[in-house]
């Protein structure tokens, strides 16, 4: 497994494709380095006893340690080992892991590769075999490119005026294909190590050149990453954990991208397009389950904090406010408790989480997310929004008076009462939260799409078999 020193080495040997403040640069970029600390926190703490539980397990393939952030889920075991350590590792960053997109891809691919082997006749679960095992023993981060542009919404990507606007292929040779169109929303594509590229949707049969998925390393030839980066405003005196991470985003361009065959695992096998969509976003929400109960926490965390230093953490009204937040955080973390727990086994190896139970879990988290942000301004009060620079609270002739005047409860220092409404101010309004609050509706899926997958998942006419039983109209319940 790599050390953090050791996979910054490795971007910094990237070739340089990605575009910031009107022109390219290379990957050890200073706005950059806030999404790559929170990469390398998942190196560093494998190395750390105290975390060996949750991030280092053995591959089913070779027997070797590696990171589970490489893994395939085997078992129930393994999904509910990655749930707590998603929900942990955000913990330690402040928000979003990031490295888990790459997991998600990895898993759905071991699924449908095989299927499509199994319908076609195809080498792809082959090649996809070969390719884990190259991704595990060099403990490799992924970014998983499945959002195409997509032009007109109301038109399928054979129909679009321009036919780039989803990833395509435009060329197939003996050594392998040709790919162009785009990829966006995509995060830490400009740090990672490989891009692994999925179809959005299902396809029909005229839409079958977009049916495509590969891996290609992030510095390919044609590969452009259009990035901008989210984080904490600066810090000067009052440091934090919480001010080094941050996010970075990406439209990944793909101006006419060589992809080898081995590195090809769906080609214009378009009834399993969508399939491959499926699965991801399946595995995806599930990793969900652990990074938005996260975000939660933190938010609870900082509304308890607040409401003792302002002193009204025993009214009825806040302790109303904080049970609000343990539901929504609990109940999505139990809802990917469920799913993994009547997971089923593919054929393949594979342990696939419960679909009603991972979109449930996501759907909740997404409606809810404002209301959380909300519950917090409520018992922050407007202070966040108009604090006075930290320049202020260090200037001699301006320090005394803020000092003063910011305190609250009895016996709290200013300092700590500073620090609070110092991280409230980057929680709360600053351009890291904006992005964040946005993540939390679409990230993963909008709510509207786990409605659809839940209401073609689920099985209501059992329901209607309970009611109809209990109505009298049928004799049993058999």
């Amino acid at each position: 497994m790599r050390t953090p020193e050791e996979y910054i080495e490795d971007l910094k040997k990237m070739k340089p494709n990605v575009y910031m403040e009107g022109k390219r640069v290379s990957r050890d970029h200073h706005l950059l380095m806030y999404g790559i600390r929170v990469i390398a926190k998942t190196f560093e703490l494998a190395m750390d006893p105290k975390y060996k539980d949750l991030l280092v397990t053995k591959s089913h393939i070779t027997g070797q340690e590696i990171n589970r952030f490489t893994h395939i889920a085997q078992s129930p075991e393994d999904l509910l080992k990655k749930q707590e350590m998603i929900r942990k590792l955000c913990h330690i960053t402040g928000g979003c892991i990031q490295r888990c997109m790459g997991c998600d891809a990895i898993n759905a691919l071991s699924v449908v590769t095989y299927e499509v082997d199994k319908a076609y006749g195809t080498d792809y679960h082959k090649n996809f075999l070969k390719y884990l095992e190259y991704f595990q023993k060099n403990d490799l981060t992924a970014a998983a490119a499945q959002t195409d542009v997509k032009g007109d919404r109301s038109l399928r990507p054979h129909q679009q005026p321009d036919p780039d606007l989803y990833v395509r292929i435009v060329k197939k040779t003996d050594e392998g294909i040709i790919v162009r169109g785009a990829k966006n929303h995509i995060t830490m594509a400009a740090y990672a190590d490989e891009i692994i590229v999925l179809p959005t949707r299902a396809m029909t049969e005229k839409d079958k050149d977009y049916a495509v998925a590969f891996a290609i390393p992030a510095d390919t030839e044609g590969v452009k990453l259009i990035t901008r980066v989210a984080y904490p405003r600066p810090r000067k005196e009052l440091h934090c954990p919480a001010e080094v991470y941050g996010v970075g985003d990406s439209f990944v361009v793909f101006d006419d991208v060589f992809v080898p065959w081995e590195r090809v695992f769906l080609c214009g096998e378009w009834p399993y397009a969508g399939v491959l969509a499926h699965h991801f976003a399946n595995f995806h929400r599930h990793s969900y389950t652990g990074c938005k109960p996260a975000v939660t926490d933190i938010i609870l965390g900082a509304s308890v904090l607040v409401s003792e230093y302002n002193g009204i953490r025993d009214k009825p009204h806040v302790r109303s406010r904080l049970v609000e937040l343990v539901c929504v955080g609990e109940l999505v973390y139990a809802a990917g408790i469920a799913s993994a727990v009547t997971s089923t086994k593919h054929p393949s190896g594979t342990q696939i989480p419960n679909v009603i139970y991972t979109n449930v879990g996501r759907r909740h988290a997404g409606v809810h997310i404002y209301r959380e942000y909300e519950i917090l301004t409520e018992l922050a009060g407007g202070l966040p929004a108009t604090l006075p620079y930290e320049d202020e609270f260090i200037n001699p002739e301006t320090k005394p008076y803020l000092e003063k005047y910011i305190k609250r409860k009895e016996g709290i220092p200013a300092e700590n009462i500073h620090r609070c409404f110092r991280f409230l101010s980057d929680t709360l309004c600053s351009a890291l939260t904006g992005v964040s609050q946005v993540a939390g509706v679409h990230g993963g899926g909008s709510p509207i799409m786990e409605e659809i997958i839940i209401a073609a998942s689920y099985n209501f006419g059992e329901k209607k078999k309970i009611a109809e039983y209990l109505a009298g109209i049928r004799s049993s319940l058999d």
